[in-house]
This record gives structure tokens, C-alpha cells and sequence, in this order.
């Protein structure tokens, strides 16, 4: 049998450490981790080997040859363009149409027993074997799902938290048939997961998955990459360490020179030719590659340092990567998670902070404090966007620097000339942020549509009004030392999960545009924003029989920017209407649970007192709605969605709304009794968005204040829903405490459960094997549906270690059980 090798990516989260070298060359404890899958395939009788190679792949068949060193055969099938994982196989199709090959990646570090891959292959008959492992942490891999013959049933590519439903993940590793080929186009870019595999398993095909025990790891970051090399060394992966173990975990290569009076720790290796003086202490997982020169009173510990890197007097390195012909010269000082390139200079004394990526042939003056970047690169992080935008401390973890890099990004990643729309709440950090935004998007060759304070509904109509993307810069909600910068696309919704990813990747890169003089970009601030506003809103939500009703209702606008739009907007209503708290305070940009329901609680009794039809309070950007029944009672934000789907599906009798899978299913009921049917979604916004932007939806919303008028626009609207709640009253002629009375009373308990991150994979997989025969929904995390109804759904959180748990039942005491019962399942898997 032969094998292929796929060694032609490009390895881009691992740069500045493949800026100038292909990934499957970078050294793992002084050997390409190519070499160390090729001895693997050595070690199976695999012997015959295509490599596929497309990015420098001059370098890869310079270093391997033909093979013969290793005793093997090397082939080369060469990429013009990059083909897909299944593409670049196919380019290779002509060595391997006679036989079953095995399919592995050269950048990958394993031990598996291949042989008994193979076999396993043949006596299922196979077409194709799909080699799976388990992780702690799937998101970055493919998960599977496979019955127990070992038939594959479903694959997910790269999931989020939300779609996770096991920790078995597809490793790359495939043994096939050659009839794989005919499924396979030629000449464009085609993936086995997501391409080929659906296709296979749509025809009944035979996919099988074989789960591997042994080492495995993808060495894709940074982190991975260090932790690859720890590996080897703890002995944790089957592979071959050139060299003789002085001591039990020393290593040292040929040819070193380690002088009696350096202090080593291991494990820890030493390459050939390496030169260790009187003084210098080497510790634990520590990689010296060859031709290193490690001069007295220099400390290493988790450091991995490339060839021909010369390390000076009292240098330290900790948990760094050092690319190879670096100097570090005379006390320098290398912090933990920081990447030097190659051939660099680090200068005397200079410190480079943890995570700093230094880029190839770049100089460190003496002295220098580098705490960014050098070149055009400034420093990546590994979650850019939370749940809200990027969020974090004003001046601490989002600064003025960071706003101007994250705009630069956004605006590299659209087309110079194009128009940005900014916007922000009343506080005075969002406006000092967003000064330095606009400045960054105009030296990017965008211009600049600045509607200043306004909220967050009308940032988002007026950014779909002809601008290619928006950013709103706010006060993060119940967090008043905090601010959200908050990205959209030209729809005015948040960016979806693919646009948050470039524009992720090009921050990490921080390879931004730059304009030249003549193409800086404008600003202008357009006017009448909010006589445009309300007109269009108007013209699209139905007000008939508001004027003729004599409603009257309160409305608080919270001390926030929704009272900027209220007056011109009440006033073209006709509708007797008391507003309290319209002014902006700019010490109260948000507020917390507490003032909330404070708020609700005066404005209940203004609404009792006055006699009016409801009440009404916004956020402090008029994004979302509480409301208050005419009796000065509260509606709970999960009533209040019953209470609007109820109205607006009374109404229209056909349709579909969306919610989220975390809704009571009471909401089924409601909608089904008037003709309508319910579209679940997950718990991401832009899900939300994207569902309530369908001709065929009438509604939205997600249980906390949040509702979609799609006859206006599909995100969360508070002045939208306002007003279309004000024309569904006056039309149905029933108070909301009456509409509230004849909706059934849902029991949906919530629990939060701390689930480290390393099992949150395994913690889903528990959940699915609990589930046995019972209904599964995995529309976001995982649902299971018991035969009386109940239900479970449990979801891990995407930013925090943490499992979250809903349950419904007919009663509290039901679904408290129901919650009590899984909250084990997790507890249990999650130890």
C-alpha cells in the first residue's frame, strides 16, 4: 500500500515561524514533524510515499530527496494553485489509482498504529476509513459521530460551543479506495469533509470510523507547537530522539559540548554540535537546536530554540520560540509565548514581552521594551470577538492603540473607497474610542459616515442605508468600566461567524491597508438621522387605529439615547403618551440588574396611577424592551415574548417566527394555535438575525428583551417593537394583562454548571451517550426530548468554562428533576 503525505499549507497561525519555512519542516525536538510522520509510515511497511506540496515547496524536496536516506520512496505531486485537502490528493491520482492508499498530514505529530488502521479498513470493506481520536477541546477539528459498527453517521466541520455534540474528531488520517477519485473534480479546490464525505454518505456509501488510541496532535498554533516538544520529551509520543540520554530525560545530540558546571533539568534536549558553557542552566522542556551556542549565566526553561541561534551572557528565555541564525545578545530577556523569527537580532538588555511576534531579519535595539509587534505585525490574541463584539476594560484591555488596530483590520478587510458608518452611546469613553476609529478607517482609504450618539437601531438602519459595514462603540450592558466595539455588515447585523474570522485572521496578521496621501478617506456627518429614521419606521410598521384608540401610555427612556427618537416619534404617532427620563447622563451609560428592575417598579406604579394601557422602558440604547401591564405589574421578558408572539401571530395567521432553542415550547402552542410555526435557532444573535431576515417571518425575539420587527428590519429593534406593540393593543382591543391570562404558564429552569475547558467536549460526548434512544437536537448544543415532552438542553458557553442548562417540564418540581438528573451527567463528565 502506499501513502500520501499532504505537506502544502501554508501554516499561517504559526507565523512568524513559517514566514520563511513550510510548516511540515519546523523542528519538533530537532526533526521536521514531516520526518517524523514519514518514520511513522517507515515503521507501518509503508514505504512508497506522495507527498503533495504547494507552498515553498522547493524546500520540502531539498530537505527529503527521494527518500533514500530514510529508506523510503519519495514522490512529489506539485500544486499550482491550492486544491483542498481532497484537491491535492487528486493531483497525486495517477501514483495511487492501482491500490488502497492511507492519506495522512505532514504537519501533524502522531503514533498511531497504522497497521491496525489498515486493517480494520479491509475488514469493514471500506471505502473510505476516516481515522478518529478524541480531544478536549474540538472546536478547531471536524467532529464525527459513528454508530457502533464503526459506520460514520454525521461529520460537522469546526463547530462552535454550540454545535458540539462529541470530543471524537476526524484526524486527517484516511485510508481509501481508489474509486474515492470519481467523487473528486479535478483542477479546483475540493475538501474531503466538507466536499466529499457528504456526498459519499448521501449515496449510501461505505464510511467507517476507526477510533485510534495513542498520541495525537495537530500542531497548528503556536501553543500546540510548544507543547508538541514537551511531549516527546515527557516520552508521552512513540517517536525517535536522535541522540544518548545522559540522565534520565537529558538528551544530547552528537557532537555537543556541555561544559560539567551547566545545570541541566530535564527532559530537555541538546542538538548536535550545540555548545553549553560553565554557569548556564538549561531546564525543563527545553529544545536546543543544532549549532547553538548557550553562553554562562543564560537560563532556558520551555524553551524551543531553532539552529544556529547564538544565546548570550544571562540571557533568559522562558516558554518562547527562537527561529534559527537569531543572536540574543548580552541579558536579554525573551518572556513567555513570544516568537522571534529567523535570522533577527535581539539587542542587549532588551526585554521582548510574552506573545510578541518578531518577524524574520528585524533588529531589537539594545535596551528596547517591545511590547507589540514588530513590522507591520502587532499582537494577535486567540478570541478576538466575545458575545458582544470585542469587549473588554476600557483602558486596560480595550485602548485607544487597540481601537485603532481593530479598525485598520475591519477596514482591510473591505475595498478602498468604500463607506463605514460610526456611532456610539453617551459616554465619554465610546466617544474618545471612536474618535480614534474614524481615524484609522480614513487612513485606510475609507470614509467615514459619523452619526455621533445615537442608538444602537438607528446605527444599525443607517448603516444598511449604502454603507459597506458599521462599528458602534457602546458601554458594555450592566458593566460600567467596560465597553463593547461592536462590527457590522452592510445589512447593519452583527458580522457573522465568517466575517468575524477575517476579520480575526488579518488582526493576527496585522497586515493592514494603508492609504496613500491622496486616498485618506472622508468624513461627514449626514443630518436629520432621526426624522429618517422614524419616517422609514413609520412607513413600514402597520399604526392603523393607534390615533383612534385614545391609548395612552408611559414610556422611560432609561437616561439613554433611545429618548433622542422618542419625541419626533410620539409626536407622529397621535398617541397620549408620558415620558420619563429623557435626558442623556453621561455617568450612567448603562445600568445594573438592580436600577433595572427599580426602573420597572416606578415605572409600574406611574402606569397604574396614570391609568394608562401599558408602560414601556428601553435599555440605555434603545435596543431592547421591558414592559409593564396596565395594572403596574411586570412582564417578565420571557412572558413579554409569549405576549408579542401571541398578539402578532393573532394577527397575521400564517408564518413563521424565530427563536432561540432555549424558549419555553409553550411558544409552539401559541404560535400553531393561530396558524403560524415556530423556526428554532441557536442562541447567536446573527442566527437570530439571519432567520428574521426571510420573506416568511413575521417575528423574532430571544426572551430577554430582544425583538425582530422583520417588516422593518431584522435585528433587535426596541422603538420598532414599541411601536408595533402599540398598533396590535389598539387593533385587538384586549389589555396585556388579558392576553398575558390566556397563555399558558411555562416552566423553564436554568442552571450554570463550571466545566473546565479540556473536558468540555468529552463533557457533550457524556451528554449524547445519556441520551441513548431519545430524541436529539443539536441545533445548538445538545436537546434531548424526553417521551412525555420534557426536555434538557445543555449548551457549553463559548467564552467562559462553563456548561449552561435549561429544562421545561409541566411543572417547576418536573423540571427541576429533569435538571438535577443531567446537571450530573455534566458534573459527572466534567471531574
Amino acid at each position: 500500500m502506499k501513502a500520501v503525505v499532504m505537506a502544502g499549507g501554508e501554516g499561517t497561525r504559526l507565523r512568524p515561524m513559517t514566514s520563511s519555512m513550510p510548516k511540515p519542516l519546523l523542528p519538533v525536538v530537532n526533526r521536521p514533524i514531516m520526518e517524523h510522520v514519514l518514520r511513522l509510515l517507515k515503521r507501518h511497511g509503508l514505504n512508497e510515499t506522495v507527498v503533495t506540496v504547494q507552498f515553498l515547496a522547493s524546500l520540502v524536496k531539498n530537505y527529503f530527496g527521494d527518500g533514500e536516506e530514510l529508506g523510503m520512496e519519495l514522490t512529489y505531486a506539485n500544486e499550482e494553485k491550492p486544491l483542498g485537502t481532497a484537491g491535492s490528493v487528486k493531483n497525486a491520482e495517477e501514483a495511487l489509482k492501482d491500490d488502497a492508499f492511507l492519506v495522512i498530514s505532514g504537519d501533524a505529530l502522531t503514533d498511531f498504529d497504522l497497521t491496525d488502521l489498515i486493517s480494520f479498513h479491509k475488514e469493514k470493506g471500506a471505502l473510505v476509513t476516516v481515522c478518529l481520536t478524541r480531544v478536549p477541546n474540538p472546536l478547531e477539528f471536524g467532529i464525527t459521530i459513528v454508530d457502533d459498527e464503526g459506520k460514520v453517521e454525521r461529520f460537522l466541520e469546526k463547530p462552535t460551543w454550540g454545535q458540539v455534540f462529541s470530543d471524537t474528531v476526524n484526524t486527517g488520517i484516511y485510508v481509501m479506495e481508489p474509486e474515492v477519485f470519481d467523487y473528486v473534480e479535478p483542477d479546483v479546490p475540493v475538501d474531503w469533509s466538507g466536499d466529499v464525505f457528504p456526498q459519499l454518505m448521501k449515496e449510501g456509501k461505505p464510511i467507517y470510523g476507526y477510533v485510534a488510541e495513542g498520541y495525537w496532535e495537530d500542531v497548528g498554533t503556536h501553543e500546540s507547537y510548544v507543547k508538541a516538544q514537551a511531549d516527546v520529551l515527557e516520552g508521552k509520543v512513540d517517536v525517535e530522539i536522535d541522540g544518548f540520554e545522559l540522565s534520565p530525560g537529558v538528551w544530547v545530540a552528537e557532537g555537543a559540548e556541555v561544559h560539567p558546571e551547566a545545570v541541566l533539568r530535564g527532559p530537555l534536549y541538546i542538538g548536535d554540535y550545540a555548545k553549553v558553557e560553565a554557569g548556564s542552566e538549561i531546564r525543563e522542556h527545553t529544545v536546543v537546536g543544532s549549532n547553538v551556542v548557550v553562553k554562562s549565566g543564560a537560563f532556558l526553561h520551555k524553551a524551543v530554540v531553532h539552529d544556529n541561534v547564538y544565546v548570550g551572557q544571562h540571557s533568559n528565555l522562558r516558554g518562547c520560540v527562537v527561529g534559527k541564525n537569531t543572536d540574543i545578545m548580552r541579558a536579554a530577556r525573551i518572556e513567555d509565548g513570544a516568537v522571534i523569527g529567523d535570522e533577527c537580532l535581539i539587542g542587549e538588555e532588551s526585554i521582548v514581552q510574552g506573545n510578541v511576534r518578531v518577524y524574520p531579519f528585524k533588529t531589537i535595539e539594545a535596551g528596547a521594551f517591545v511590547n507589540t509587534s514588530v513590522i507591520w505585525e502587532s499582537r494577535g490574541q486567540a478570541h478576538l470577538f466575545g458575545a458582544r463584539g470585542v469587549s473588554g476594560i476600557l483602558n486596560v484591555e480595550i485602548t485607544p492603540e487597540l481601537a485603532v488596530r481593530l479598525a485598520g483590520a475591519y477596514a482591510t478587510t473591505l475595498k478602498k473607497g468604500s463607506t463605514v458608518t460610526t456611532a456610539r452611546d453617551h459616554s465619554r469613553g465610546a466617544r474618545a474610542l471612536k474618535r480614534a476609529v474614524i481615524s484609522a478607517l480614513q487612513a485606510s482609504a475609507i470614509d467615514v459616515r459619523d452619526l455621533e450618539n445615537v442608538p444602537l437601531p438607528v446605527a444599525r438602519q443607517q448603516t444598511a442605508r449604502g454603507s459597506a459595514g458599521g462599528i458602534m462603540i457602546r458601554t458594555s450592558p450592566g458593566v460600567p468600566d467596560s465597553v463593547d466595539i461592536m462590527f457590522f455588515d452592510g445589512q447593519g447585523a452583527d458580522l457573522s461567524q465568517g466575517g468575524q474570522r477575517k476579520l480575526d485572521r488579518v488582526f493576527a496578521r496585522q497586515e493592514y491597508r494603508r492609504a496613500f496621501p491622496g486616498e485618506i478617506g472622508d468624513l461627514y456627518f449626514p443630518s436629520s438621522v432621526f426624522d429618517s429614521y422614524t419616517g422609514s419606521l413609520l412607513r413600514s410598521v402597520d399604526t392603523s387605529g393607534i390615533a383612534e384608540s385614545g391609548l395612552k401610555v408611559v414610556v422611560d427612556a432609561s437616561n439613554g439615547s433611545a429618548g433622542l427618537v422618542l419625541p419626533s416619534l410620539l409626536g407622529k404617532l397621535g398617541v397620549d403618551s408620558l415620558t420619563i427620563n429623557p435626558g442623556l447622563d453621561e455617568s450612567r451609560p448603562t445600568e445594573s440588574a438592580d436600577t433595572r428592575r427599580a426602573g420597572l417598579v416606578r415605572l409600574g406604579e406611574i402606569v397604574a396611577s396614570s391609568r394608562a394601557a401599558f408602560g414601556v422602558r428601553f435599555d440605555p440604547v434603545g435596543e431592547r424592551l421591558s414592559l409593564v401591564d396596565e395594572k403596574g405589574r411586570i412582564v417578565e421578558d420571557d412572558r413579554a415574548l409569549l405576549v408579542m408572539l401571541d398578539l402578532v401571530a393573532a394577527e397575521r395567521r400564517s408564518g413563521k417566527v424565530a427563536l432561540p432553542v432555549t424558549t419555553t415550547r409553550i411558544a409552539e402552542q401559541v404560535a400553531a394555535y393561530h396558524g403560524t410555526q415556530v423556526e428554532w435557532t441557536t442562541t447567536s444573535p446573527d442566527d437570530l438575525t439571519r432567520v428574521g431576515g426571510e420573506e416568511s417571518t413575521i417575528f423574532g425575539g430571544d426572551g430577554r428583551g430582544g425583538f425582530i420587527v422583520p417588516e422593518f428590519s431584522s435585528v433587535f429593534d426596541g422603538t420598532a417593537a414599541f411601536v408595533r406593540l402599540i398598533g396590535l393593543v389598539a387593533r385587538t382591543q384586549l389589555t396585556l394583562s388579558q392576553i398575558d391570562a390566556r397563555i399558558p404558564r411555562a416552566h423553564v429552569l436554568k442552571r450554570d454548571l463550571a466545566t473546565p475547558w479540556a473536558v468540555k467536549g468529552l463533557v457533550m460526548r457524556r451528554v449524547v451517550e445519556e441520551a441513548g434512544e431519545r430524541f436529539v437536537d443539536t441545533t445548538d448544543g445538545v436537546r434531548v426530548v424526553e417521551t412525555d415532552g420534557r426536555w434538557v438542553l445543555v449548551l457549553p458557553d463559548p467564552a467562559e468554562a462553563v456548561t449552561h442548562l435549561w429544562a421545561e417540564g409541566p411543572d417547576d418540581a418536573s423540571a427541576q428533576a429533569l435538571l438535577d438528573e443531567w446537571a450530573a451527567v455534566v458534573d459527572s463528565a466534567g471531574r
